[in-house]
């Protein structure tokens, strides 16, 4: 099952994101989400595990698994399984270096191109390297933002990308309504995705309608909002604990986090958990032998409780989103 995006290609409507994959086991747990039939990867430079992931599919193509033109890589930039799909996402530090920061994270994963490349966080920070992604901070402890580079002249840089043939599609991420319009004003070639959380206990109803008005696909980067590594990174509540979710589980018997994933795709939203561990791989892209009534779905839509459980401040001395 598939998103046409703005540009006529096809996202596959749940991925597989690899936050905090050690690079020991990622290898392992590749190769097997792509037999479990997953075709959408989520990477980025900032989870500093690009050249495991890459060396994974150098193996799945090389031995027949899976064609290159079958998946869909986004980085931040065959059978009935829809053809997969890579993104990655450029860093902050990367603004005044896009091209240079998409051929490293290309080079590293061994492709010749991105499915999706992605402006991590609206905001440019002192240049630390290519491919260096630690946080810039200033003496006070501060993220160090650089203020000679614009959200717009980035974007321009992006669009370069697309003629190069470097990305098929780019897009932006953790953009408010706010930024979104104003991309879409300067943009010469619209942005075909903003990723960003969104989950039952932060619905985001205004920004996902606007995104999808203007023609913009919504992927959301924390689908299960306050799973386990947020918990242990952010103290977040778990909208899996809810126990209005706990009674659609039983109803339709399916597990919490299947109810959560068919709820976001249902809302026209790409999904994209994150699990290293092989039985949630699994469980997780069970999630089309049934559908949401409509009493369930406007059921789940009354729990949203605006809260966010993504917390940058925590490392960067700074609320991005204030």
């Amino acid at each position: 099952m598939s998103i046409t995006l703005n540009n006529g290609f096809k996202m596959p409507v749940i991925g597989l994101g690899v936050w905090r994959m050690d690079g020991k086991e990622i290898k392992n747990l590749l190769i097997n989400a792509i037999k479990l039939g997953y075709r959408h990867f989520d990477c980025a430079a900032d989870y500093k595990n690009e050249a495991e992931v890459g060396e994974a599919l150098a193996e799945a193509f090389q031995t027949g698994l899976v064609k290159r033109e079958d998946l869909f890589i986004t980085t931040k930039a065959s059978s009935n399984n829809p053809a997969p799909f890579f993104s990655l996402q450029l860093w902050n530090s990367d603004h005044g270096h896009v091209v240079e920061a998409c051929k490293d994270s290309l080079k590293k994963l061994q492709l010749d191109y991105l499915d999706l490349y992605l402006v991590h966080f609206p905001v440019a920070t002192r240049h630390t390297g290519v491919g260096e992604t630690g946080s810039a901070l200033g003496d006070d402890g501060v993220l160090d933002i650089n203020t000679t580079i614009s959200l717009e002249t980035t974007w321009h840089a992006m669009e370069n990308l697309v003629s190069m043939g470097l990305a098929r599609s780019i897009g932006i991420s953790n953009y408010d309504i706010f930024l979104t319009r104003d991309c879409l004003a300067y943009a010469k070639v619209k942005p075909a995705v903003n990723q960003i959380e969104t989950h039952p206990y932060f619905q985001r109803e205004s920004l996902v309608k606007f995104c999808q008005k203007h023609g913009v696909c919504i992927t959301a980067h924390t689908p299960l909002g306050g799973a386990v590594a947020n918990t242990e990174w952010f103290g977040s509540p778990s909208c899996l604990d809810d126990p209005v979710l706990k009674g659609l589980a039983e109803k339709y018997k399916k597990t919490v986090a299947q109810i959560v994933l068919c709820w976001g795709i249902q809302r026209n939203t790409v999904v994209i958990p994150k699990s290293s561990k092989l039985e949630r791989l699994e469980e997780n892209i069970q999630v089309f032998d049934f559908e949401l009534a409509k009493e369930d779905m406007d059921l789940i839509k009354s729990i949203d409780r605006n809260y966010r459980t993504n917390q940058p401040a925590k490392f960067w001395g700074i609320d991005l989103y204030a």
